[in-house]
């Protein structure tokens, strides 16, 4: 099977990275321009919209529209980059870390990427539809419709992110800063993937983004791991690469490739997934993935961080004490691989 073979670029970043290396204090950060917009959302018609009575119980909402803040840096630009975060989060992933650190979406922009960063349908910013909840309450449908929506606890998210087997146990060096756990629980929000329609809207909301920026890094991470795939599928117009950090799934290897033919994909694993049952199966199928994508003429990598030297990072490598290391290499490749877009 192949991985990546990226061995003579990143053994100093390797070795850096096996230490947190120091870093100096940045300094003031310079941007051309931010802001936020909506990308997708339709307009849905109910008769349940409210069973408050200062509100109108009917009327037109707009759900499944994905928000996205961005950030332009002034200067030269590389290639823009958009961060899609993973299952019960929000974009909050990729901004500050618990231990207050600088996160990966403001390092990029300090790096020349302008980025984007969305809350997923249905979360955080980007509005969920109350009506079929409301209709249950109302007594107009029966209790089995309520939409399913759940949250991953402190202690099951605990094995789920590989912070150890077992809560509160650590898995050994482990790199995620548990001193600041608390502020990392506050991150997690109800998640309502079960309850949203098929497609999920947030995939064709990122093939929409894509085309709107004109040239993105997909950049994804756990259950939004397959999205940047799925947007291919649907149109590669405007998808420059796709970085996919830890996927929940990658497509399988006897789905049809041409969609990433010729296309910079790099998929990255932290340590310790083979001891775990959930993720062992994933990157076993990531790897099928990539051979079966560069057999079709992708340009595929994998990237297992403990093959090459860098160890003890979890399943939130964004968030680890290392993590701009890990920054770092995802930038040497971007600029590598992908290169800018015109």
């Amino acid at each position: 099977m192949r991985t990546v073979l990226l061995a003579a670029s990143l053994s100093t970043i390797a070795h850096a990275a096996s230490a947190q290396t120091a870093r100096p204090d940045p300094g003031p950060l310079t941007i051309a321009r931010q802001g936020s917009f909506f990308v997708g959302g339709r307009e849905v018609k109910s008769d349940t919209l409210s069973t408050v009575p200062a509100y109108a119980p009917s009327g037109t909402i707009t759900v499944d529209q994905v928000y996205v803040r961005y950030q332009v840096p002034a200067g030269k630009l590389a290639v823009p980059i958009t961060l899609v975060h993973g299952c019960c989060l929000t974009g909050k992933t990729w901004e500050t870390t618990p231990d207050g650190r600088m996160g990966w979406d403001e390092y990029f922009v300090r790096h020349g990427h302008p980025t984007y960063v969305i809350d997923q349908a249905w979360r955080g910013r980007s509005a969920a539809n109350p009506s079929a909840i409301n209709a249950v309450r109302t007594g107009k449908a029966a209790p089995d419709q309520l939409p399913t929506v759940f949250s991953s606890g402190h202690e099951g998210a605990w094995a789920i992110f590989r912070f150890g087997k077992d809560y509160p146990q650590t898995m050994p060096g482990m790199r995620f800063p548990l001193a600041a756990q608390a502020e990392f629980w506050k991150q997690i929000v109800p998640d309502s993937i079960n309850s949203l329609p098929t497609p999920n809207p947030t995939v064709p909301a990122l093939s929409e983004l894509a085309q709107k920026i004109g040239g993105t890094v997909l950049m994804s991470h756990s259950q939004s791991g397959i999205y940047p795939f799925q947007a291919a599928a649907l149109s590669r117009e405007g998808i420059a690469g796709i970085v996919a950090i830890e996927p929940g799934a990658c497509p399988e290897p006897t789905a049809d490739m041409t969609p990433y033919v010729g296309l910079p994909i790099l998929v990255l694993w932290g340590d310790y997934v083979d001891e775990f049952p959930r993720w062992a199966p994933r990157l076993k199928n990531c790897r099928a993935f990539i051979d079966a994508a560069n057999a079709a003429g992708a340009k595929a990598e994998m990237l297992v961080l403990p093959e090459v030297g860098i160890k003890g990072n979890t399943h939130m490598l964004m968030q680890d004490d290392n993590s701009l290391d890990i920054a770092d290499i995802l930038i040497d490749w971007i600029g590598k691989h992908v290169g800018t877009v015109k």
